[in-house]
């Protein structure tokens, strides 16, 4: 009797598997793609070389018929699986239940040429139930989701091969663009815009500490004559009060001049209020909050929660980690309302089950939420002994939001008591919760749920109108507006998300690819975007607007939907993409002819004192300063908002004087200075000279050069030290 022949991604997925189907069938792994558009000119056949669409992988002239390939590294799997094949009486492909997975499935069918019967296994969790029912439910591939991925594959291929050879040209070599990758690096690069542009206003108020015999009590200066104070929310990016309403702005001498006047005397309770507030349980996780919150509240970059995520799937811990859906399953709820029964009690289970059915805009074809896997969530102490750190830490948090997600609603009271005292306002606010609802399993933001809500109380003594009460302290506290934060993964996720812009499956890796392109680097936690990131983010707005539009972009995405959907054509689409009249060809050809690189990799920096214009300029190498005749390199890491005039043109003032000299070599009678280039401080032997060659030319020798090591201050650099360097 033969067996059947079950393929899947990865080796991980398929052992899980495989405890799960027992004897009559065998799991094997593609391990991920096994065909692709090449990826460069070897791995283009010897007889497509020379056609003119070739280096696109993409045949644009025949209804833009890709050129698939297997590559070098995956034709011995490609092989192994094709014997394997050869043993079993039936094909099973059990490929992830989205695009990229039936695209996956496809290609299997496509390479391996099966002749025997073939059905598409899909499930959303590595569990036997999931297993057995996928069995007895198989489907065939479905070609709109091909159809899709397909398309989108090849939009991003003519995307990235026809757009960076202009950056390459115009801007500095070895560049990239992308569909999403460019957008992603503009969302960046105007967040420090806008941080560049910022303009901090100040304004001062005052806190005062009240005492009463029933309870002390600390209170905000809230306005004065009737007025009420400013504060940051009122003034805007430009420094300047963006409120329609008055409001009084405090200065200092103000500030100090009510501490003297109002410290010690009685103020009067002129007003109680107490409010009652609800909150509801956040969704249950999809992909782009399982990102943003382990980035809040575990540190983690998208990529590391993915990977964890990705090992818990595979494993059999949690439902697919790809999703843009709230939605439970009935058996998830179920799972969840028994589980709180038993570990809460009663009164924290609500009468009916919560409903999440909201789909993000961009919401995919598959699947739940991201939950725990099973019909019964397994116990947190047993997952921390069977799971590693990381992977405990995902699940925990996936948990105790699913758990979180059908429990009652947390209920408190919002208090505010005012003081008055001669012309001013004071207002003391604070929160009770009683009772803690959903958030006995999960606060956001937070690992440790009853500490968070310890914190969130905030008690006041049970004062009454007309009671009396001392300002013992006042003190005047001074303040500046800040800049708009910089983006960090979480936030970029989210701006993503919400305008439509990629999938479920991409963040991870857009933020990856941006990271390693160096158009941005990571200061702490945020994203800070390079000098050359603003040239070329300048290039493309100016010249190739529509490709890094936003809702140009996020239109591109719906159209992909709709080609899943079976309502639009993909040809069509690629038609209109590649050569409609505001189609990639069109605007290509118009930008090579009017992209001034001087122009667009050029950032003004001011004035100097002398009235000399200061830049920085994006070249071949690299960003450097300039004034006038004078450049001066520096590192590609600098953050933007950090290089300031004074800075620039002291920067500028030093590299005119001409590098350091520590001393002169005996052996060579050379000087050694002290330099600084674009990776660092360095010493350098002799001067750069030139030498006659053939005819008219020249070439520059290369003195002999070393950098500092790690930890060494070029201030402290003495002679001796150098030439043990060099």
């Amino acid at each position: 009797m033969g067996s059947s022949l079950v393929i899947v991604e990865s080796p991980a997925k398929a052992r899980t598997i495989e405890k799960y189907l027992g004897e009559g069938f065998r799991v094997e792994a593609s391990v991920g793609h096994i065909r692709d558009l090449p990826e460069n000119a070897e791995q283009i056949p010897a007889s497509k070389k020379k056609l003119k669409w070739a280096r696109l992988g993409v045949n644009v002239e025949k209804k833009f018929q890709p050129l698939y390939v297997v590559p070098p590294e995956k034709k011995s799997q490609v092989k192994f699986l094709k014997d394997a094949l050869k043993e079993a009486d039936a094909l099973y492909l059990a490929t992830d239940e989205d695009r990229e997975g039936e695209s996956i499935a496809w290609h299997l069918l496509e390479v391996l040429k099966p002749k025997v019967p073939v059905k598409r296994l899909v499930f959303n969790e590595i569990t036997r139930t999931a297993i057995q029912r996928a069995l007895q439910n198989p489907r065939d591939v479905n070609l709109h989701l091909v159809r899709a991925q397909e398309t989108r594959r090849i939009v991003d291929r003519l995307y990235g091969y026809e757009v960076s050879p202009l950056l390459w040209k115009k801007v500095r070599p070895k560049l990239s663009a992308g569909r999403v990758q460019s957008v992603a690096v503009r969302l960046v690069v105007e967040r420090e815009r806008r941080r560049l542009a910022f303009m901090p206003a100040a304004w001062w108020d005052a806190k005062g500490l009240f005492t009463h015999e029933k309870g002390n009590l600390d209170a905000e200066l809230w306005s004065l004559d009737s007025v009420r104070l400013a504060s940051g929310r009122d003034f805007g990016e430009d420094g300047k009060l963006r409120t329609k309403r008055e409001v009084r702005v405090l200065q200092a001498d103000e500030a100090h001049a009510l501490v003297e006047r109002l410290t010690g005397k009685t103020a009067t309770v002129t007003a109680v209020e107490e409010k009652p507030y609800t909150d509801r349980p956040a969704a249950p996780f999809t992909t782009s909050t399982l990102q943003q919150e382990a980035n809040r509240k575990l540190r983690f970059t998208a990529r590391r929660t993915m990977s964890t995520a990705q090992r818990l799937y595979e494993n059999g811990w949690i439902t697919y980690m790809r999703t843009d859906s709230t939605t439970l399953s009935g058996e998830a709820v179920a799972a969840a309302r028994a589980l709180i029964q038993k570990q809460y009690g009663a009164r924290f289970l609500p009468n009916t089950a919560r409903v999440y059915n909201k789909k993000s805009k961009n919401a995919q074809e598959a699947h739940e939420a991201i939950r725990p896997a099973g019909q019964s969530f397994r116990d947190l102490d047993k997952a921390k002994a069977e799971l590693g750190t990381d992977e405990f830490r995902i699940y925990s948090l996936i948990w105790k939001r699913t758990v979180a997600c059908q429990m009652v609603d947390a209920k408190g009271r919002s208090m505010r008591i005012e003081l008055t005292v001669d012309d001013a306002v004071f207002q003391s606010r604070g929160r009770t919760i009683d009772f803690p609802g959903y958030r006995r399993a999960y606060v956001e933001g937070s690992d440790d749920p009853d500490a968070e809500l310890a914190d969130q109380e905030r008690l006041l003594p049970p004062l009454e109108m007309g009671n009396r009460v001392k300002l013992d302290t006042l003190e005047a506290i001074g303040h500046q507006t800040k800049a708009p934060a910089r983006l960090t993964e979480a936030s970029l996720v989210k701006e993503l998300e919400a305008k439509g812009i990629g999938r479920p499956s991409t963040y991870a890796s857009i933020i990856d690819t941006i990271l390693r392109r160096k158009y941005v680097f990571k200061k702490g936690s945020a994203l800070v975007p390079t000098f050359t990131a603003f040239a070329v983010t300048a290039l493309m707005e100016r010249h190739l607007g529509n490709l890094v539009d936003y809702d140009f972009t996020a239109r591109m995405e719906s159209r992909l939907d709709e080609i899943a959907g079976g309502t639009d054509g993909y040809i069509a689409f690629l038609e209109r993409f590649y050569r409609g009249d505001t189609g990639l060809q069109a605007v290509l050809t118009q930008a090579a002819d009017e992209v001034d690189p001087r122009t667009v990799c050029t950032i003004p920096v001011g004035l100097s004192p002398d009235g000399e214009q200061v830049d920085v300029r994006v070249g071949r190498y690299g960003p450097f300063l300039n004034m006038g005749e004078t450049n001066a390199d520096i590192p590609d890491d600098l953050p933007p908002d950090e290089l300031t005039l004074e800075m620039a043109v002291q920067i500028i003032e030093e590299r005119k004087k001409g590098p350091k000299v520590l001393g002169v070599d005996p052996a060579t009678n050379k000087p050694v200075y002290l330099m600084k280039g674009r990776f660092g401080p360095y010493v350098q032997l002799g001067d750069v000279e030139e030498i006659p060659g053939k005819g008219k030319r020249t070439r520059k020798t290369k003195p002999p050069r070393a950098g500092l090591l790690r930890g060494m201050d070029p201030e402290e650099l003495d002679f001796e030290t150098s030439m043990k360097l060099l």
